[in-house]
């Protein structure tokens, strides 16, 4: 129960409450405890830092770290307190991460048949010299990959929906799936809905 609460994950803010980052809870604890970070409480926006956050009582219903003197809250989201800049940081090409990108959609026909039906494409064949990259792999239903086969997207005569491109950092890529309500307050949905340019 314990280590599987320091591995949740905890949205990072900037001083300006911009997205930066998201970190298991036992590293935004740390940065409290080391006091370059504040807790925020997603409820009423209050900061709080070691001591504040540790003297609170936890709910029954919420998850918490017991040690053997204390119940600490499991921290949602934190701010850094000398933080200003938003990070260049850049999405690591994998699997995961395109099914992602592409909202588990078909880019030939725009199916959303299920991952299980989904193959990643190589929209320049890696038989004429494609590569394995953000630039020409998108998701494609075994129907449209079958039909394309090993010829681009004009030669099969199949236009791609929207052309790939690197996605931009969000914490939707750095959260393994794990989505936390609370972080509506500081994530516009536009910002969770990735889009293809």
């Amino acid at each position: 129960m314990m280590s599987s609460a320091l591995e949740r994950p905890t949205l990072i803010l900037n001083r300006n409450w911009q997205p930066v980052g998201v970190a298991p809870v036992a590293r935004s604890l740390v940065m409290v405890w080391n006091e370059t970070a504040r807790i925020v409480d997603p409820a009423d926006f209050q900061l709080y830092d070691w001591e504040d956050w540790a003297a609170m009582e936890p709910d029954d219903d919420e998850p918490v770290i017991r040690t053997r003197t204390l119940r600490l809250r499991v921290p949602e989201v934190i701010t850094l307190k000398h933080y200003d800049r938003v990070p260049e940081n850049q999405v690591t090409f994998s699997r995961r991460n395109v099914f992602k990108r592409d909202h588990f959609t078909c880019q030939y026909c725009g199916v959303q048949p299920g991952s299980e039906e989904l193959t990643i494409d190589h929209v320049l064949p890696r038989s004429q010299g494609g590569e394995t990259s953000w630039e020409n792999c998108v998701l494609a239903c075994v129907q449209c990959n079958s039909t394309k086969a090993n010829r681009t997207p004009e030669q099969a005569r199949m236009p791609l929906r929207k052309w790939p491109v690197r996605p931009l950092w969000r914490p939707l890529y750095a959260s393994r799936s794990i989505r936390i309500d609370s972080w509506s307050r500081f994530i516009s949905e536009a910002y969770w809905n990735v889009e293809l340019k």
